[in-house]
């Protein structure tokens, strides 16, 4: 009985010391390591939508300020700076209605951009990478008063959103 308890008492201190030297925190990735602050500057827009590279801009900047892995800087004053294009926004059907299957009840909104982040006094590329922002949304069934278009223009926000989370995952965490 008393070899089994100190089996027990050994096991159990085994298992709380090999615990130690685990630490919560950010892990940044290699190439990131010296970098405390970033600015991210406007994007490019290489599609035909009208202000989604600001509003795209705005929501990674947001977006870096919440995770607080890096504090937002202006481009002179930054360890690094991130640049990206906004490559391509797709409209991809998704699922029809029972009673009509020429008509698309619901579509799905792709977001695609493209990024670098730059070491500003080197000039040495720290990262590079794609992201991407889906949106799913639903058209009114009623074809007569169904705007697709104002539909679509109504989740720009939301996939520029989910790019940014993409973005500020990368470039944080690494993945």
């Amino acid at each position: 009985m008393r070899s089994l308890f100190a089996c027990v008492i050994f096991i159990a201190v085994d298992l709380f010391l090999s615990g130690c030297g685990y630490t919560l925190g950010e892990i940044r990735p290699t190439t990131m390591r010296r970098v405390n602050s970033i600015s991210v500057g406007t994007f490019k827009n290489d599609t035909l939508i009208p202000r989604l590279e600001s509003q795209t801009a705005d929501a990674v900047a947001k977006q870096f300020q919440q995770d607080g892995t890096y504090r937002i800087e202006t481009a002179d004053r930054a360890d690094a700076n991130l640049t990206a294009a906004i490559v391509s926004v797709k409209r991809q059907p998704m699922r029809v209605y029972a009673n009509n299957v020429m008509q698309t009840s619901e579509f799905e909104l792709v977001l695609n951009v493209e990024y670098t982040v730059k070491d500003r006094l080197t000039g040495a590329l720290l990262l590079k990478g794609r992201a991407e922002g889906h949106v799913p949304f639903f058209v009114n069934s009623d074809s007569v008063n169904s705007d697709l278009i104002t539909d679509q223009n109504i989740n720009y926000p939301i996939a520029a959103q989910r790019a940014a989370e993409a973005i500020v995952s990368k470039v944080s965490e690494g993945w």
